[in-house]
């Protein structure tokens, strides 16, 4: 296999990871009969600590598969910074102030109006179009 195909096939599954999660299960787990508000949230907590951790993987086995192609490899990859930068401020900004948000309402404090889902669901649309985009070049 070569390092570009590869790096199609990890596009892909991080697309349908982010997909999965970010698009189906963070609001379809409060549709389900008997989750509670807190259960939901808890369950959310963890599900996206977990898709976090596996994007990280996507991101350095990209980076290291991009490295091993080296020449064109290179200039055909600069898109995939989009979405290590979304990966990234998720990991250092929005995951842990959504966290917190979660806990302050777990806990039963008001934790008041956010646009941060917005914002998440922005950089969740970003990564999930970049990812596509980096794809289809890999293709040619």
């Amino acid at each position: 296999m070569k390092y570009w195909q590869a790096l199609i096939g990890i596009s892909f599954t991080w697309i349908g990871f982010v997909s999965a999660i970010s698009f189906m299960e963070a609001w379809l787990k409060f549709r389900a009969a008997g989750v509670t508000l807190t259960v939901g949230l808890n369950i959310g907590r963890l599900i996206f600590s977990y898709l976090n951790k596996v994007e990280w993987v996507f991101v350095l086995l990209s980076l290291v598969l991009i490295y091993a192609g080296g020449g064109l490899m290179y200039k055909k990859s600069i898109i995939l910074l989009v979405p290590v930068l979304m990966v990234f401020l998720q990991t250092i900004w929005l995951l842990p102030a959504l966290d917190h948000r979660a806990v302050l309402q777990i806990t039963g404090a008001n934790a008041g109006p956010s646009n941060l889902h917005f914002y998440y669901l922005g950089a969740e649309l970003i990564k999930v179009v970049s990812l596509i985009i980096f794809a289809i070049k890999l293709f040619r």
